[in-house]
């Protein structure tokens, strides 16, 4: 395979600004001084409380069906129709286990106990007193992508239907480790258990030198209280690591000797292999990366010029390069990161692109910084069983026809 030299945007947009109908703008129709709107005619609307979208945009998200109860289930971030790196609150995905609770902060209590000195109670205003971390990380589930892992055909769908259970904040909240250090970890102590406060009590196992490490209690997303659906009053959050890790209405944690084998740690979020034997705890999300633009379900304008752009990420720290590649792999091209490159991060790539008009298989490939690279898809389900869905890296390639349409399709 071959590396090719990344365009130069410069050169990429002097070129498509002087081609012919290259450009999307057209001539002035009237004089610049006698410019005026309809908005700038009437007054405009008084103060809000609080801010919302604009009424003439219909970003939302995209609602699966629910399972085995109505609060079971989950909706994914429409990442096609968002830009940069953080995910706006009300668009992150959600994934619950049976339902979203309702839980005044006023009442709710946290609470740190097991293999410590002194177990300890706390409120939530009782953790607002202690100093805070911000850090801007993704949350990715575990079962994201798995439509691609699972389905025979490729399933057409958006980027965000097959990809869209990966999000990305600003998180704000209370270090684990200064918890952890206050009650007093025995000896023994070598695992956490955390557990939800919702109606599933959802709850897994956390090797504790890891926790104390990198753990934090978030309070905060975005600037502003944790959303209802995100955790709201206090979740886990163990960046880079499975979605499912990042426990939400944290209500207590416990030190333990040994991992506590809970249901949601045996009989979901396990690896099975075609040797018939399955993975456990398998904490940390690979490298990945999608083309978000152009991507399925989308319609291209005719040949011409366009910017290729998407996301990547690892749980194993910053992406160090994103490459793209027209011929299916054959052949593979940098792509531009503008940055912020921060690790543990959703991080947009960029390329710009002169499509002829004919047919193209896109995909995107990224490495992060510990040398991992995102597999093919005939890698990844080389070693596990057929029904193994969780973790999926896979590349993904959208096929771009002659007839302008953009469809999932596996090579």
């Amino acid at each position: 395979m071959t590396n090719k030299t990344t365009p130069s945007r410069r050169k990429f947009l002097k070129t498509a600004l002087a081609g012919a109908g290259a450009a999307a703008a057209v001539p002035l129709s009237v004089k610049a001084d006698e410019y005026v709107t309809p908005s700038m005619t009437v007054p405009g609307k008084t103060f809000t409380p609080y801010g919302m979208p604009s009424g003439h945009e219909e970003v939302k998200r995209l609602l699966r069906p629910p399972g085995i109860s109505p609060g079971t289930g989950g909706s994914l971030s429409p990442l096609e129709s968002l830009e940069g790196m953080i995910t706006p609150s009300g668009l992150h995905f959600e994934r619950h286990h049976n339902g979203v609770p309702d839980i005044d902060p006023k009442t709710h209590k946290f609470l740190l106990h097991g293999l410590v000195n002194t177990p300890l109670e706390f409120s939530m205003d009782a953790l607002m007193r202690y100093p805070r971390v911000s850090r801007m990380h993704f949350v990715e589930c575990g079962g994201n992508s798995g439509a691609n892992a699972g389905s025979p055909t490729p399933p057409q769908l958006t980027a965000g239907g097959i990809h869209g259970l990966v999000s990305c904040s600003e998180w704000t909240g209370v270090q684990l480790g200064l918890l952890l250090d206050e009650a007093g970890v025995k000896p023994e102590g070598k695992w956490i258990l955390a557990e939800s406060a919702d109606a599933a009590s959802l709850s897994r196992s956390v090797p504790l030198a890891e926790a104390r490490e990198q753990g934090i209690l978030a309070l905060y997303q975005n600037g502003e209280r944790l959303r209802p659906e995100q955790g709201y009053p206090l979740r886990l959050l163990m960046p880079g690591w499975e979605g499912n890790l990042n426990v939400k209405w944290l209500h207590r944690i416990k030190v333990t000797p040994g991992p506590t084998m809970t249901k949601d740690e045996t009989s979901k979020y396990t690896q099975s292999q075609k040797d018939g034997k399955a993975k456990q705890f398998n904490f940390i999300q690979p490298v990945k990366s999608v083309i978000t633009r152009p991507s399925g379900m989308m319609t291209m304008n005719g040949p011409g010029y366009y910017e290729i752009s998407g996301i990547a990420w690892s749980g194993h720290g910053k992406i160090a390069k994103v490459e793209i590649s027209m011929d299916g792999g054959a052949t593979w091209t940098n792509a531009e990161m503008p940055g912020p490159v921060l690790p543990k991060c959703l991080s947009r790539f960029r390329l710009p692109w002169e499509w002829d008009g004919k047919p193209v298989l896109l995909q995107s490939r990224s490495t992060d910084e510990q040398g991992n690279v995102q597999p093919t898809r005939a890698a990844w389900k080389a070693p596990v069983s057929v029904v193994q869905f969780y973790q999926y890296n896979a590349i993904q390639t959208w096929q771009i026809g002659a007839d302008n349409t953009v469809k999932n399709f596996y090579v």
